[in-house]
């Protein structure tokens, strides 16, 4: 990983540590543009490492290495609540380790994560109080959109990479288990992990997640998490119902599960609107599907705002599209959804 991290011109590995103790006596005293932990570590392990830096209020961009063993991806998600900020699948042999797919992995999660907090810095962006509108010469391009619809049926469809299973702690425990809609999420996330992040999910929030299954049935004051290396679309039955439908097709754009396809189901759905929820990822994926979907359904949009992300990516896309309805801290996104569905 050293080797990797010094061969792009933009990063240099200052200091190299040999467990979670060495790690926490050096980040007591000095501040890094990135941390790189793993999660299984002599001494102190990683997540013992984070508890500890919350503890003492020591502020760290933390990016996690884990295998994809179902032990090893509780762990992970566990550290996206002590402040881990993402993570990247370890390779299981020197292959891997030295192959092309793992080298864009881990130096694409650094880009991305530093690029988003020099954003900020440049702009000194704070953490805003409230809710704003979409920035001014981003209308929205369709007609059937702009403010949220007083009553009717809805759906809300969250999409988030880079730094959504930290962000989704923010948001999915401050959701009432009778929310008056279901919820469709898409998180860019490799199988396995998605299972242990919906049943983390469940075990803290009152509404209730769970991994979507083929053939379930939406339920109001659910969500349905799509499956790591599935596509997961909703398909409108005879009799009104709306059923989950995962597909194999190939990955988009490297992406399984993908946002567009989620979105682009959605336009044959029967509800009155759909509620659309981006929050902090790399790319553009929700986008298009996004753009497309408004043409055919009301739709209302929230967007994460860029001092709150982790990576002003995905957000920022659905920003410039201008099919944004309101932008938002991450803190209110919760609220904000509420108050466009409301409860049963």
């Amino acid at each position: 990983m050293c080797d990797i991290i010094n061969s792009d011109g933009t990063f240099q590995v200052t200091d190299t540590c040999c467990d979670g103790l060495e790690a926490y006596e050096k980040l007591k005293t000095t501040r890094y543009d990135g941390v790189v932990l793993d999660v299984n570590m002599p001494r102190m392990d990683g997540l013992q490492l984070l508890e500890q830096l919350q503890k003492d209020r020591i502020r760290a961009t933390v990016i996690m290495v884990s295998t994809t063993t179902t032990k090893d991806a509780d762990v992970t998600i566990r550290a996206m609540e002590r402040g881990a900020v993402d993570f990247v699948t370890k390779p299981t042999n020197v292959i891997e380790a030295k192959g092309e797919e793992f080298k864009k992995q881990l130096l694409g999660v650094l880009s991305a994560v530093c690029a988003t907090q020099s954003y900020n810095r440049e702009r000194r962006i704070t953490p805003q109080t409230k809710a704003v509108s979409a920035p001014a010469g981003t209308a929205k391009p369709v007609a059937t959109a702009g403010h949220a619809i007083k009553s009717g049926s809805k759906i809300v469809a969250l999409a988030c990479s880079t730094g959504g299973p930290k962000a989704l702690q923010s948001v999915i425990p401050y959701l009432p288990k009778n929310l008056d809609a279901p919820m469709v999420l898409v998180q860019h996330m490799p199988a396995g992990f998605t299972k242990s992040m919906a049943d983390r999910l469940d075990e803290v929030s009152p509404i209730h997640v769970k991994e979507a299954e083929d053939g379930d049935v939406l339920m109001k004051g659910t969500v349905y998490i799509a499956p790591g290396g599935k596509h997961m679309e909703v398909k409108r039955q005879p009799d009104g119902s709306h059923r989950i439908r995962l597909n194999d097709m190939p990955a988009i754009g490297g992406l399984k599960p993908c946002a567009n396809i989620t979105y682009d189901s959605l336009r044959d759905c029967g509800y009155d609107q759909v509620v659309c929820v981006v929050l902090t990822g790399m790319g553009a994926d929700g986008t298009k599907g996004i753009v497309s979907l408004a043409r055919k359904k009301p739709v209302y949009v929230i967007a994460q705002d860029a001092a709150s992300c982790v990576v002003y990516g995905m957000p920022k896309a659905v920003a410039e599209a201008g099919v944004v309805d309101e932008v938002v801290p991450l803190n209110d996104v919760a609220k904000s959804i509420i108050k466009n569905v409301g409860v049963k």
